[in-house]
């Protein structure tokens, strides 16, 4: 995934943005919305944005006015210049790329998504994570101060650790919005993601977004996720059930595909600097994951790397012995391999070099009515499989840095 700082014009300035691309073809846009008094780079939203840019979609997450690094006063802002500045962000898509098809808005951001979505005419889909039916919901969060607000015209509270001031134009914009209608009139298909133990919004948000909208429509549980979807687990299952969902109602009509890489490129980038998850894009076809158990420092989110090689070997082992059953019409009905590695001193081996080598051992089950000539035959084809034969020769690995795209 490839990531650009952008900056686009807001309702009263210039907000600062985040441009998550895919590393081949764009085959359409999404906006994402962050949660109240977040950032664009919360990790939900950055795990989020890169699981759809490695599906070819292009993400752009922003600040919204007075937060993160955008211009202008956060007391000077409310739901209303939410809204505005998503409509500002879609028209920015729009003219450097093309209107974004999906829009996901996160607590806040998601009641912001439903309100403006009727503004923003190429959306197709919405997605709502851990959203508030209504969004004077956030008041809860200032406590005691609410009566302050409301006498004085503004007061300080604290929100995750950080002070904020609120002013009275807030709290009246904010229970001035009535969502019943920009539900049930939204017109485009929607996903409500919520975790029933969210403790800041509760579910029975997601129940009336759910209820108020007309098909097509989804909800999918988060199970015991945190309002944040801080746990790098729970953001990748958000951001793989949007991926596969969304894929039904987005129009990606240009194909996948690797620019300047030949068929066949395997590419790997990091999905999570921190640990050790990475993202494994074959020729823009396939995606999965890979990754260290949790023993190593990893999140065990994906197969290690020696795994995927094992895998790669049981596979080939099959495809190669099922070919040539074909073949020779030998009537195999089936056939599993088990793949195990290890690294054994070279001595073990009967060697006299003190190295250690890799040891993969193949454990075949054949099934069918076999006669021992023809076990034996599809046995001994095992060994003819390329991987088996490229791990038991010498490989040579060429290793070249080439220059980072911007």
């Amino acid at each position: 995934m490839k990531s650009q700082k952008v900056e686009f014009q807001g309702h009263a300035g210039t907000l600062a943005a985040r441009l998550d691309l895919p590393e081949g073809a764009i085959r359409a846009t999404a906006l994402f919305a962050h949660c109240f008094t977040c950032s664009k780079d919360i990790p939900a939203a950055r795990r989020i944005s890169a699981r759809l840019a490695a599906d070819g979609i292009a993400v752009l997450r922003f600040d919204f006015t007075g937060l993160g690094h955008s211009d202008g006063e956060f007391a000077n802002t409310n739901f209303t210049t939410n809204v505005a500045d998503l409509v500002h962000a879609a028209e920015y898509l729009a003219a450097r790329y093309v209107g974004p098809q999906l829009v996901i808005g996160h607590s806040l951001g998601g009641a912001a998504v439903l309100k403006a979505a009727s503004k923003i005419p190429s959306a197709k889909a919405v997605v709502t994570i851990g959203a508030p039916f209504d969004p004077a919901h956030v008041a809860h969060n200032f406590g005691g101060q609410l009566d302050a607000i409301r006498e004085k015209g503004e007061a300080e509270v604290d929100l995750a650790g950080r002070r904020f001031r609120i002013n009275r134009q807030f709290l009246e914009d904010i229970e001035g919005h009535e969502m019943l209608d920009a539900v049930r009139n939204l017109r485009k298909a929607l996903l409500v993601l919520h975790a029933p133990l969210d403790a800041t919004v509760g579910i029975d948000n997601a129940a009336e977004i759910f209820i108020a909208a007309k098909h097509p429509k989804s909800f999918v549980t988060l199970d015991d996720a945190d309002h944040l979807i801080s746990r790098t687990e729970d953001a990748e299952y958000v951001a793989d059930t949007i991926q596969t969902w969304a894929s039904r109602y987005l129009d990606l009509t240009s194909p996948p595909k690797v620019v300047g890489a030949p068929d066949g490129v395997v590419k790997v980038s990091e999905a999570d600097p921190a640990g050790f998850l990475q993202d494994v894009d074959i020729a823009g076809k396939h995606l999965y994951l890979a990754d260290e158990p949790t023993s190593f420092g990893g999140t065990d989110l994906g197969p290690t790397p020696y795994q995927y090689v094992a895998a790669g070997l049981g596979a080939c082992t099959t495809m190669t012995v099922r070919m040539y059953a074909r073949r020779k019409k030998i009537p195999l009905d089936h056939i599993s391999v088990d793949v195990l590695h290890d690294k054994r001193h070279v001595e073990a081996l009967e060697s006299t070099s003190p190295q250690k080598v890799d040891v993969f051992r193949r454990e075949i089950r054949l099934y069918g009515t076999l006669t021992d000539e023809q076990r034996a035959s599809l046995m001994a084809i095992a060994d003819k499989c390329p991987v088996h034969r490229t791990l038991h020769a010498s490989s040579h690995i060429e290793t070249l840095e080439v220059p980072a795209a911007d």
